[in-house]
């Protein structure tokens, strides 16, 4: 396995959708390459901060002007 073909499955590997044998394939890649498995770990921890945590709230502050700026560029009031 090639590093392209990592990054190209990653989604994949990562919900345990990628088939068995290409799996053990990518898995015995990152044994070997630290490159893919930082990528990979970097992915799977990033993905397990974004599902485990509560979005915040926006300061009405920072709303407005958020919806002032869509506004502008979509052409339509936002609300």
């Amino acid at each position: 396995m090639v590093c392209k073909k990592v990054i190209r499955d990653l989604s994949e590997f990562l919900d345990g959708e990628l088939a068995r044998d290409l799996a053990e394939e990518l898995a015995l890649h990152l044994a070997r390459c630290e490159e893919c498995r930082i990528v990979v770990d970097t992915c799977r921890r990033t993905v397990e901060i974004y599902c485990n945590t509560e979005p915040l709230p926006l300061p009405d502050d920072v709303r407005e002007r958020l919806d002032r700026a869509l506004e502008q560029r979509l052409g339509k009031k936002i609300n």
